[in-house]
């Protein structure tokens, strides 16, 4: 399995995997987004599910109970100190069946205590990315839409027998941010 550069990143955008495609990395008076050298920086878009404890309600991934969550649009989002936020993706992925690329956070973040989860995308899986952002901090903390906010870093290697395609993965197609589903 080998990492993949910049210009296979852009053919196989051009091919769909990324949409919309910043072909190029964005910096100026944001947090970059867009491709980079091995990857390609995501933005979080406006949409933000944030978890609160004002119903006492457990999070449990068999029984999610929306009442944990405060939904809310806007070009950021406060994270509760120690608290946690839900966001998506604004680019569509398509990835390849002989691709799996991983999900992690950018340090202009986790430098201010804002972890992301370390995602990893399937071969053969598409959607918007549901993003988990945690707020580590025991202060409110910032994050922004339209900016970046996880990097992508994709694995070529060979297609695996079943794609999360072909065994219709639960989270295969998902639009907005996603919930956990059994």
């Amino acid at each position: 399995m080998s990492i993949r550069p910049d210009w296979w990143i852009r053919q196989q955008a051009q091919k769909g995997m990324i949409d919309p495609f910043e072909d190029r990395l964005v910096r100026e008076g944001v947090i970059s987004y867009g491709l980079s050298s091995f990857g390609y920086d995501l933005r979080a878009a406006p949409e933000w599910r944030i978890f609160v404890n004002a119903f006492n309600t457990v999070v449990d991934p068999k029984h999610f109970d929306t009442n944990s969550l405060v939904e809310t649009d806007g070009e950021s989002c406060i994270i509760p100190p120690n608290s946690f936020v839900l966001t998506r993706s604004v680019e569509y992925l398509r990835i390849p069946n002989d691709v799996m690329v991983v999900a992690l956070g950018k340090s202009s973040y986790a430098r201010c205590g804002i972890v992301a989860n370390v995602t990893p995308l399937e071969p053969g899986w598409e959607g918007h990315v549901t993003l988990e952002l945690s707020n580590t901090t025991p202060l409110p903390a910032k994050v922004y839409a339209n900016e970046g906010i996880v990097q992508l870093l994709f694995f070529q290697g060979d297609a695996p027998e079943l794609s999360y395609a072909d065994r219709q993965g639960k989270y295969q197609g998902q639009r907005g941010v996603t919930l956990p589903k059994l």
